[in-house]
């Protein structure tokens, strides 16, 4: 557990490829060194922040950090001032990692700079030697994203990422032979735990895009990729992109595993693809303080619309609003995720309230995602409890079904279902609709109608709002805290 990258160590795999980025590459004993040379120069230190850019810089930078059993706080390029002020004053880094040359913002002013050097003078001969370290000894502290106040630092522990990658690698059959190809954002959970961390610890070879793109991801697939990681914006553009990109079909069509996460993947979207290549794109679960409890297995079937059962040595259980285990299965039997197990979060910076209170009797984490259990365990996300679940009529439903239900009229291009308060219903339903033609966006009713024929007519939207375009934050989720208040 305190060896989080064994192949790092590793003599017969020193000349084979770890990390690309945008074409500069290191092999994995090149990434030994240059990890190896940052852990020197900042040995000691009880915590380090890192300017996250999708750069071999970064997964250096955090290698070399974790090696040296130095805590890291990854810091996202876009954020803030504020936002980014309230996160250097909470974790007060004692430096900060960055590629040479880069100019940092003025949060940034006091705290001393540490350049990252991928290839270290011939002189700095260093091996990477892991400090033994405790598996409960914090390994990342990543910010949540701060849609109920001040983003609070996720403290994350050696063992939850190992425990974590390890039951991936078992779920999806992930070995050393796989060559992931991705352009994720690499200041959270799913880019660098997953996409830079979950390589290096298998032995395997990450080929990151820089900049997600469809050519980058036909390309890097037709040249040796086996997996390829996404968000559904990003899935959402190679859907599109199919019925004109033959080479992309080819592509996708021959990758090993093609695996969505960070949101729900519509399902016009699985079923475009899935009819263009004959791939059916596996989702998984998760959250910063949880990392990732679900996952589609590969040796399963696709089960379009889960995110598969939960993970070796992970405890999942639905809860009603009392508390209570919800023992029932099946689509009306909706509850609240928690979660526990060996991939939990150790809590939150500075926060002992937070932590307290995030916590149900006998270490259940409370997610406050709502979902369904199929009868074979595996997962349904519902939505988030306080802007996904609808309580209307009586019933409780989910805005997930309802937005797949409109993305399949011929005339919406987005969609997004909140609830509304309601004198009659306790809340309605409300549609939030990007037009395919702005100019003539199907009718309210039209739509309305088209739901009903779909679902049950009790989860037909009441009221229809259009708009050029959905708030979404970096990852691609829709922020429907940030849609228009009162229409």
């Amino acid at each position: 557990m305190t060896d989080l990258f064994p192949p790092l160590a590793d003599p017969d795999r020193a000349r084979r490829p770890a990390l690309s980025f945008g074409g500069q590459g290191l092999t994995y004993g090149e990434l030994a060194r240059a990890a190896a040379r940052v852990g020197e120069r900042i040995a000691g230190d009880e915590r380090i922040a890192v300017w996250a850019t999708p750069s071999l810089e970064t997964a250096v930078g955090v290698v070399g950090a974790l090696l040296a059993g130095v805590p890291v706080v990854p810091l996202n390029p876009s954020s803030g001032e504020k936002e980014l002020a309230h996160v250097l004053a909470d974790s007060a880094p004692r430096r900060v990692l960055v590629a040479p040359g880069v100019e940092l913002p003025a949060a940034l002013r006091d705290v001393p700079r540490c350049e990252v050097e991928v290839a270290p003078p011939a002189a700095a001969d260093a091996t990477a030697r892991p400090v033994p370290a405790d598996p409960e000894a914090p390994a990342l502290v990543i910010y949540t994203s701060g849609t109920t106040g001040a983003p609070k630092g996720a403290v994350l522990p050696r063992r939850a990422i190992a425990a974590t990658l390890d039951g991936l690698a078992d779920a999806w059959a992930w070995t050393a032979d796989d060559v992931l190809v991705h352009g994720l954002p690499l200041f959270h959970v799913h880019g660098l735990v997953l996409g830079v961390l979950g390589p290096l610890r298998l032995g395997g070879e990450l080929r990151h895009l820089g900049r997600f793109g469809v050519e980058g991801v036909a390309r890097e697939l037709t040249a040796g990729g086996t997996v390829l990681f996404g968000v559904p914006t990003m899935y959402h553009r190679l859907a599109q992109a199919l019925p004109d990109a033959p080479e992309l079909v080819r592509a996708l069509a021959g990758a090993r595993l093609l695996v969505s996460g960070s949101a729900a993947l519509p399902l016009r979207d699985h079923e475009r693809i899935a009819a263009a290549t004959g791939r059916r794109v596996v989702e998984r679960y998760g959250m910063t303080e949880t990392l990732i409890t679900t996952a589609v297995r590969a040796d399963g079937e696709p089960r379009t619309g889960t995110v598969g059962p939960p993970l070796a040595g992970v405890g999942v259980r639905l809860v009603d609003e009392s508390g209570a285990e919800l023992t029932a299965h099946g689509p009306e039997a909706v509850g609240e995720v928690q979660v526990r197990g060996a991939t939990l979060f150790s809590g939150y910076l500075n926060r002992p309230d937070a932590t307290a209170g995030a916590f149900a009797e006998g270490g259940w984490f409370r997610t406050g995602d709502m979902a369904v259990l199929d009868g074979d365990g595996c997962v349904r996300i519902v939505g988030r409890r306080a802007t996904d679940l609808i309580k209307s009529g009586g019933y409780k439903i989910g805005a997930g079904e309802i937005e797949n239900a409109l993305l399949e009229h011929p005339g919406v291009r987005e969609a997004a279902v909140t609830g509304e308060p309601d004198a009659d219903l306790g809340e309605r339903i409300v549609a939030w609709v990007v037009a395919v033609d702005p100019a003539a966006p199907p009718a309210e009713r039209e739509l309305a109608d088209h739901v009903s024929g779909w679902l049950a007519p009790h989860k037909r939207p009441r009221v229809v709002r259009y708009l050029p375009a959905l708030p979404r934050n970096d990852m691609g989720k829709v922020l429907k805290r940030a849609l228009p208040q009162g229409g």
